[in-house]
């Protein structure tokens, strides 16, 4: 179980336009409820922190820590990776692991991109992060538009000049040669449960995890939203409901982890 913790205008190349049209900040809220139904259904889950928004609530992570999650690392800005180049890159992950030391003594073993931004066009980020001492990334989704459509669909370990990473790809379900995106995002609030049940069924017993993640704004189908195109509103924000009916509902049929815990059992296996 994933959380990509970021504010209701972290739309990559829109932050700062939401940013000047509120100065309503809803992470912290948002993040609280996701905190009371896992501690409710007793799971435990990855966080990826943005670093901006770290600084901006500083005691966010603390709160997040204290509950026995753990804290990886979505990159500083919110900026896709390819627009940074490789020298902006490394400063950001560089920034964010010193906000997470600093404020939850722990330092990140994992990564995500904004926007699933990695890719077999940005090798170089894959050396940096290894190069910084992460163990796995979890950025390369198998969707088209956001990801590659042929791309791996079960965890794989990826060589870099440093040394292996644990790749973890998010859920999707295949029909018909088409990936479909039901492990998060709109997709998790769309598609028929039954659908997304049976493709984590499907994935258990090849032995392989399903890799859930949502963002805090879909626990609040009512906050505020950017006025953007139909279809990237869409890609966005999805239908305006809030989550967490069937998030619990999914706590309760599976057993969900942190992701330093499969890396655990790959470092054993």
């Amino acid at each position: 179980m994933t959380i990509d913790v970021e504010d209701w205008y972290h739309v990559c190349g829109e932050e700062e336009r939401g940013a000047s049209l509120s100065p309503e900040r809803r992470v912290r809220r948002n993040v609280e409820l996701i905190l009371d139904l896992l501690a409710e259904e007793g799971c435990m889950a990855t966080f990826f922190m943005l670093g901006s928004v770290a600084e901006q609530e500083p005691e966010l992570l603390p709160l997040i820590a204290s509950a026995g999650h753990e804290i990886a690392s979505h990159g500083y800005s919110h900026r896709l990776v390819p627009e940074l180049g490789a020298t902006a890159f490394r400063e950001e992950l560089r920034r964010t692991a010193g906000v997470i030391e600093r404020q939850a003594r722990v330092v990140p073993a994992g990564f995500r991109a904004p926007r699933w931004s990695l890719s077999r066009e940005t090798p170089w980020a894959f050396d940096i992060l290894a190069e910084e001492g992460y163990l796995y990334d979890s950025s390369l989704n198998p969707l088209p538009f956001v990801g590659d459509r042929l791309g791996a669909r079960l965890p794989f370990r990826r060589g870099t000049s440093s040394g292996d990473l644990l790749e973890l790809p998010p859920l999707v379900t295949g029909v018909s040669g088409f990936n479909l995106p039901t492990g998060g995002g709109w997709g998790l609030r769309f598609f028929p449960l039954p659908l997304i049940g049976a493709t984590i069924e499907k994935l258990n017993r090849q032995g392989a995890p399903a890799v859930l993640y949502l963002h805090p704004r879909e626990l609040d189908p009512f906050g505020p939203r950017l006025e953007l195109a139909p279809l990237i509103s869409f890609a966005v924000y999805g239908p305006r409901t809030d989550v967490r009916k069937r998030l619990r509902h999914l706590l309760r049929r599976f057993r969900f982890g942190t992701m330093y815990q499969l890396v655990e059992q790959w470092q054993s296996a």
